[in-house]
């Protein structure tokens, strides 16, 4: 089993990173938070999570322990593959994951593509008793859950804008009205990306 990579970025996409390690480039599967962490990054330390099967083996990058974590936790879910827990890690932060998770937030997880009503359920009853929030999850604070709010990330998702910077001005801006309109908030956060 591989504990972790070290090396040089060959290659870098929201999916995947091809580390380069003494002339072996190993490609690691990634979640979105983890690409975040590695923009602008040349050198890295990626923890890995090796999954073999009958047709390939396929590894999976983490920039954080916790996250990796969370990762096998989630495959530990009946119903929960690899590419599942990848997409729920990149829709929802690590920190976001546990609170989801300990508040029993069903309705957050099916909001991940790939994720039905059967599987969110199944996830936050099997991992509620094993994932104890963390400090980091202790002072975080949620993001306001809206139509508006939702609607505004998404068009800015599809503008081109980064996801955490766009998260971050979205909830500053319906912290201060939580009655905007979509428009308006859309409008008012391009000014501010």
């Amino acid at each position: 089993m591989l504990e972790y990579i070290c090396g040089k970025i060959a290659e870098l996409s929201p999916t995947y990173v091809v580390v380069d390690n003494h002339g072996i480039g190993y490609e690691l599967n990634i979640s979105l938070t983890t690409f975040s962490e590695l923009e602008n990054k040349q050198e890295v330390k990626m923890l890995v999570h090796e999954v073999i099967r009958e047709d390939a083996h396929v590894l999976f990058g983490f920039a954080s322990a916790s996250e990796r974590a969370l990762f096998r936790a989630l495959i530990g879910v009946s119903g929960v593959g690899a590419n599942t827990a990848r997409m729920i890690l990149s829709s929802i932060s690590p920190v976001e994951l546990e609170m989801v998770i300990a508040g029993g937030d069903d309705k957050r997880l099916k909001g991940v593509k790939g994720v039905g009503a059967k599987t969110a359920q199944r996830i936050i009853v099997d991992l509620k008793d094993k994932i104890k929030p963390s400090a980091d999850t202790l002072l975080f604070q949620p993001e306001p859950v809206s139509d508006a709010y939702d609607e505004a990330l998404a068009a800015l998702l599809m503008l081109g804008f980064a996801k955490p910077q766009s998260q971050k001005t979205l909830q500053k801006l319906f912290k201060e009205n939580p009655s905007m309109k979509v428009e308006q908030a859309i409008k008012k956060a391009l000014t501010m990306l």
